[in-house]
């Protein structure tokens, strides 16, 4: 099988029908092999009735729904367990991202050697103050952290080589740093292509304001997952061991003063609460670290999602 495509949604059923026949018509028009998983991610309104209506209609299509919403990184991580095909598309289910790109997808994938190839709305349909703006400081801001020269990193059509999906665990809310998560993986040939951006057919965006605060912290979370991820006590253990100097230098000074004052009272010295703050404080950061590090080497499969329904398997 040639392609993929992933397509996580919630609340879409309006827009399924058009968007599974665009896709259809594209794969057909180039001869592609192909499948479409769509999962549903606990959507509350027609959504898995649609899918299930257009899997009688549409051999390729595959659906995976979730009993309750857990957001678009637990659906993308099904859908690239899932996925079978030699390059994996992802696209959104709102007709804003336009399957006639796949083929393009598919040759800088196949044909020019990308890892990962993302897209780049470079012209967009959205709210200037709402997304356009925080989109264009998050991207900035992981470009300069990560290195990665893409303008979009949460563009929701991309192309993957399968086996980048199936090196690299999506969960929380990192779908908007797949990007990153990939480099992490040692896939660094990363791409860009600029696509048509969409005006929104039906329904309403289901992002609000707390995405951005959520984006931020994400953002901090893999910097900090890049580096410490798996030998935490590194981090911890570096910060406890300073706050155990300092704790140890405040008493070595407080010893030498007490010698050369015997007459002043030790618990009146600022040095004394800063000795003993430090202290405790490097004993709490090395408890951190070891804590850490066995559930860093005993977690359990973190990505573990209630599956109601599937259909095509």
């Amino acid at each position: 099988m040639q392609i993929s495509v992933v397509i996580p949604l919630f609340n879409e059923a309006e827009s399924l029908p058009e968007l599974m026949q665009w896709i259809h018509s594209v794969m057909q028009s180039n001869n592609f092999s192909y499948e479409v998983i769509m999962v549903d991610d606990g959507s509350d309104d027609d959504s898995w009735s649609i899918i299930e209506k257009l899997s009688v209609k549409y051999n390729a299509l595959k659906g995976i729904r979730f009993q309750r919403n857990y957001g678009k990184s637990a659906a993308l991580n099904e859908g690239f367990k899932a996925a079978q095909g030699e390059i994996v598309v992802t696209m959104d289910a709102d007709l804003q991202d336009s399957p006639d790109e796949i083929p393009e997808f598919y040759d800088m994938i196949v044909n020019q050697g990308f890892h990962l190839v993302s897209g780049w709305k470079k012209k967009r349909y959205d709210n200037t103050f709402t997304k356009n703006i925080p989109s264009k400081i998050y991207n900035a801001v992981a470009r300069k952290s990560s290195g990665i020269i893409l303008h979009d990193f949460n563009c929701g059509i991309k192309a993957y080589q399968l086996k980048v999906v199936k090196s690299i665990e999506v969960f929380g809310e990192m779908h908007r740093y797949i990007p990153i998560l990939a480099k992490w993986a040692g896939f660094k040939k990363i791409g860009e292509k600029v696509v048509v951006h969409q005006a929104r057919k039906y329904g309403t965006t289901k992002f609000g304001w707390e995405r951005f605060v959520n984006g931020f912290l994400d953002l901090m979370t893999i910097q900090f997952l890049s580096k410490f991820g798996k030998k935490p006590m590194q981090f911890f253990g570096l910060i406890g061991s300073l706050f155990f100097l300092i704790g140890f230098g405040s008493v070595g000074y407080i010893i030498i003063e007490k010698f050369l004052q015997p007459e002043s009272s030790i618990t009146n010295k600022p040095a004394f609460y800063i000795a003993l703050t430090s202290i405790l404080v490097g004993i709490q950061l090395f408890l951190a670290g070891f804590i850490a590090e066995l559930i860093n080497r005993s977690a359990a499969d973190r990505n573990s999602y209630l599956i109601s329904d599937k259909l095509g398997w």
